[in-house]
């Protein structure tokens, strides 16, 4: 699934309780997803995973449910920048905030 581009990543909005899609680009790493943030905690679908970290995520034909988290820029220092740098090799920018997402 690395080669996909994008990632479909299904958010339940902390106001409204319905469900949020959204289409983004992603790194794989460890059998985990990476998605980065442009406007950082300002994002939408990152505030709604701090309210409900559950998410739907898929990738090409695959379908699965998830669990999602905002890297902490001190506690996961290493993952953090790992997530930005594969973003930069794969698609040329990974300035955002790195967000985990883990397939259950």
């Amino acid at each position: 699934m690395a080669e996909e581009q994008l990632i479909y990543l299904t958010t339940i909005g902390r106001k409204t309780g319905l469900p949020r899609e959204i289409e983004i680009w992603f790194v794989a790493c460890n059998d985990k997803f990476y998605i980065l943030a442009e406007h950082r905690e300002k994002t939408h679908w990152v505030k709604n995973i701090r309210a409900d970290p559950r998410v739907r995520v898929r990738v090409g034909a695959r379908e699965f449910s998830a669990t999602a988290r905002v890297l902490d820029a001190e506690r996961d220092r290493v993952m953090y920048e790992n997530a930005q740098r594969l973003e930069r090799e794969k698609y040329g920018w990974g300035a955002g905030l790195p967000v985990e997402i883990a397939p259950e």
